[in-house]
């Protein structure tokens, strides 16, 4: 298994943050309104960011009006490597 299969993995662990990832499926969100959503306090929704952002599920960007506000979005193509690793492993059952 590849170390991107690995991060990915660990950062969809909690579920908590595979709950961020559904809300952000949606639509993007600011680390405020995920934190409200997922009834978390601000510390630990950083971190629940920080560790979807290492495992390269998300990425973030700041408002043009406002740089201290940032916006969560999926990662286009972030999950293809964990994808074809499950087609790969699906295939051993077969």
């Amino acid at each position: 298994m590849s170390a991107g299969v690995d991060r990915i993995f660990a950062a969809l662990a909690d579920p908590k943050r595979r709950r961020a990832v559904e809300l952000l499926g949606q639509r993007p969100h600011s680390a405020g309104e995920l934190a409200r959503a997922l009834g978390l306090a601000p510390p630990a929704m950083s971190r629940h960011l920080r560790a979807l952002k290492e495992g390269g599920l998300i990425e973030d960007s700041f408002l043009s009006f406002d740089a201290r506000v940032r916006i969560y979005c999926l990662k286009d193509g972030a999950t293809a490597e964990l994808r074809r690793w499950l087609a790969d492993t699906e295939a051993l059952w077969a």
